[in-house]
């Protein structure tokens, strides 16, 4: 059997896959290409999950592509709509048509005396590229994250994690428990008590709270520029506006972690009834973008709540029993169904085993390089977004360097580029990021630097100078001359 080989191998058709993709019709023209997807189905985290109000918990004018940007005045966009973005965009740029479905990358091997990866995946043809993309994402695709619930076994009712949605599941009259406090319980809890079909009464159970911010689902400065401007200077505008509403959020929470706190909370207060206990629910143990924060579109949740249909329990589980949840206070939540969302588990590269030269890659040992390549590891370049603003953000500029390397190595007749980890660089957690998903998972992870290349600002505006400005050939990557090769055509007629 002949092993067909290409330039590049895209691994994911998720959001960062089918950006990539789409950097590479735009920028490389006639480099020869394919997206790997292990699903039946592109979209990744958006086709994936089905539960109910699923939407995004960022503004889309930057969790859209910069190159394509969102359209729509809609800010914080249901997941259908972000679905169809995704595949619109695959289809304009042509990269739908490279997407091969079903096949699931489980190994990857690079050869450095070939320069070339060998990529394992069952049931289809050996496969062999130069340059591999993991645009995966970072967490487990098949099952979500649920602690140990003692007694559970007890419970006569239903039990269902939202990454494994049952979209059959009744719950028109029930009564719902909601186990989480991040953003998909407070998507969850709005979005059943709406319609026809909502739920009788739903309780969101957390063990301790979040930060939830009200912004508006429509963006009137959007809505606004797009009435008396064309989409091309309007768009820009937007998103600019957008990211630097992010980074000053962020960057003042971080500065001053007590006034962005009594802002939020009274902004809650505000949006609460009257002598609600904010403290108890909606008061963190850590400070504002210590971890996510939790959007809320027009302040659904708040509604909610305010309508006595929903409330928030913020205790811990003793034991469920038949009927429900007996809590750690004494209190007992009856349910007819129960919720899990209880966050993600982590998994790099979808749980494909990196090899080199017959060496197997252990992550805790690689350190990272510009947030987006491992020490060690040739031509390999991972995807992962940003924690503290949209993740597509991060994603864009990670393509937009690519590029500049794959150019850069083309034009200079490069086969090989490996950054080499400096031995007086202190290692880092590879995510300064408190949320219990990462902090589950951290030791499994690469490590960052303290200074750069090692280390990136998670800031946009500082990364976008470091990602589309420094040098590609910089003191920390090696690249080796290109080997000659049989032209592509002979090499795929060997057999």
């Amino acid at each position: 059997m002949s092993t067909e080989h290409l330039d590049v191998v895209v691994v994911g058709a998720g959001l960062s896959g089918i950006g990539t993709a789409c950097h590479l019709e735009r920028d490389l023209p006639g480099t020869r290409y394919a997206v790997l997807e292990a699903r039946e189905d592109l979209g990744g985290t958006w086709s994936l999950f089905r539960y109910p109000g699923i939407r995004s918990d960022s503004d889309m004018h930057t969790l859209g592509y910069r190159f394509r940007p969102w359209s729509s005045a809609t800010a914080l966009a249901d997941g259908p709509s972000i679905l169809e973005y995704v595949r619109e965009t695959a289809q304009e740029y042509g990269v739908e048509e490279k997407v091969r479905y079903g096949h699931r990358l489980t190994r990857a091997s690079w050869d450095s005396d070939a320069q070339r990866w060998t990529l394992e995946i069952p049931g289809q043809a050996p496969l062999t590229c130069s340059f591999l993309l993991m645009c995966s994402g970072y967490y487990r695709y098949d099952h979500g994250y649920t602690p140990d619930l003692p007694g559970i076994e007890r419970f006569g009712g239903r039990v269902v994690h939202p990454q494994l949605w049952d979209t059959e599941l009744d719950y028109a009259g029930k009564r719902v428990v909601v186990i989480g406090s991040g953003a998909t319980a407070v998507t969850l809890v709005p979005a059943m008590l709406d319609g026809a079909d909502a739920a009788a009464h739903v309780t969101q159970l957390q063990r301790s709270p979040s930060y939830v911010l009200s912004i508006g689902r429509t963006d009137p400065v959007a809505a606004t520029l797009s009435r008396w401007l064309p989409r091309a200077v309007a768009d820009p505008i937007t998103r600019a506006k957008n990211i630097a509403q992010i980074i000053t959020l962020y960057q003042v929470s971080q500065r001053f972690p007590r006034f962005v706190r009594g802002l939020l909370r009274k902004a809650t207060q505000a949006a609460l009834p009257d002598g609600y206990d904010v403290d108890t629910h909606f008061n963190p143990r850590y400070d504002p973008w210590d971890q996510r924060m939790c959007m809320v579109p027009d302040g659904d949740l708040f509604r909610a709540i305010r309508s006595g249909r929903a409330e928030i329990v913020t205790d811990t589980i003793a034991t469920f029993t038949g009927t429900g949840i007996r809590l750690t206070s004494g209190r007992e939540l009856d349910a007819d169904i129960v919720v899990t969302a209880t966050g993600l588990t982590l998994q790099m590269f979808g749980g494909a085993e990196l090899v080199v030269d017959g060496e197997p890659v252990h992550l805790p040992d690689t350190m990272a390089y510009k947030g987006m390549m491992l020490s060690g590891v040739p031509n390999l370049v991972y995807m992962i977004g940003y924690t503290n603003a949209s993740w597509t953000l991060k994603v864009d500029l990670v393509a937009e360097y690519v590029v500049r390397l794959l150019r850069h190595m083309r034009d200079r007749g490069l086969g090989v580029a490996v950054p080499e980890r400096d031995p007086e660089v202190e290692e880092a957690p590879f995510l300064d990021f408190g949320a219990g998903y990462v902090q589950r998972s951290i030791d499994e992870l690469p490590k960052q630097g303290t200074r750069a290349p090692w280390r990136l600002a998670m800031n946009y505006a500082i990364d976008a100078v470091s990602l589309r400005r420094s040098r590609v050939d910089d003191e920390a990557m090696r690249f080796v001359p290109a080997q000659a090769r049989r032209a592509p055509e002979a090499e795929r007629a060997a057999g």
